[in-house]
């Protein structure tokens, strides 16, 4: 069974949305299911990992990807945590079905 989080509405959040278990943070109501969707497939992932090595990890990568990529908005979308997010965001099923550290596929697989 997934985790939905608790919904709370940031209006001076520099982005649409923010995992930080509990809690998915969002700039404005209403907003996409997808991006909760998004969200919630972050909230497992924190899940697993905990809280504190997810946020070291999601850092670490980000950093190793800034300078692979050398551009913030590219570094930030080949993160792992990302990369899954993203491309399950549009089904609504997926944290349902999805196994035990998925993110874990998507270190090394080259963005489509």
């Amino acid at each position: 069974m997934k985790f939905k989080g608790i919904l709370l509405n940031v209006s001076f959040l520099r982005v649409e949305g923010m995992a930080l278990f509990p809690f998915i943070l969002v700039r404005k109501k209403p907003c996409s299911r997808f991006l909760i969707n998004h969200e919630q497939i972050h909230l497992q992932q924190q899940l697993e990992l905990g809280l504190i090595v997810f946020y070291i990890w999601y850092f670490a990568e980000y950093l190793v990807r800034l300078i692979q990529y050398k551009k913030h908005f590219l570094a930030y979308l080949h993160i792992s945590f990302e990369r899954e997010a993203y491309q399950h965001q549009g089904d609504l099923d997926y944290l349902r079905k999805r196994p035990l550290w998925a993110f874990w596929g998507y270190l090394k697989q080259k963005k489509t």
